[in-house]
């Protein structure tokens, strides 16, 4: 394949928001950065060659899941490196390295890296300053999302890899006012 589309998520919590579900199915592949909250996080999302790869967070515990789905954590990987056209994809949820210089120790981690994607803060980061790329999709559910869900989608192709940016409005918090019209029912 000479492109592929990559929707990027991450910190889901056992929620999708219905806008981000349906923009992954318009791309090749999804990952998704940890964070997860159950299996059927991962099963809505449905890219077109319907494969999904996905890292564990901090909050992705036995405890923390659904008695049905715990099994599922034993083959969820701390990280992976994903080759892509034109480079290599790496996921980690972050949580293991300190804030502070997170940027930093990812790409002292990763160097063969074209970029890599984390979760954990749920803020929305593009950071193509420096080689590898450091890349953070935010929060493509309803907890922290710093102003509404969000992903990003990596094109890449042998030669060029660009980044688009989502980001969707918050859905309202009153009950009565569908608070759920935008989100998938929770885990």
């Amino acid at each position: 394949m000479t492109q592929v589309k990559v929707a990027l998520v991450s910190d889901t919590h056992g929620m999708l928001d219905v806008r981000i579900q349906h923009l992954v199915t318009q791309c090749d592949l999804a990952v998704h950065g940890g964070d997860i909250g159950c299996a059927t996080v991962l099963a809505q999302l449905q890219p077109r060659l319907g494969r999904v790869l996905a890292v564990f967070g901090n909050n992705d515990v036995a405890q923390k899941w659904p008695e049905a789905d715990r099994r599922l954590l034993e083959h969820v990987p701390e990280w992976f490196a994903q080759p892509l056209p034109g480079g290599q994809l790496v996921a980690i949820h972050g949580h293991q390295l300190l804030a502070r210089d997170r940027h930093q120790s990812l790409r002292g981690r990763f160097p063969q890296a074209r970029a890599i994607v984390y979760g954990h803060s749920h803020h929305l980061v593009v950071d193509v300053s420096a080689s590898p790329w450091v890349l953070n999709p935010g929060a493509a559910g309803r907890i922290r999302t710093h102003g509404g869900p969000s992903c990003l989608v990596l094109t890449a192709t042998p030669t060029t890899w660009q980044i688009e940016t989502y980001r969707y409005a918050p859905a309202p918090l009153n009950p009565r006012l569908s608070y759920y019209a935008n989100l998938i029912p929770p885990c």
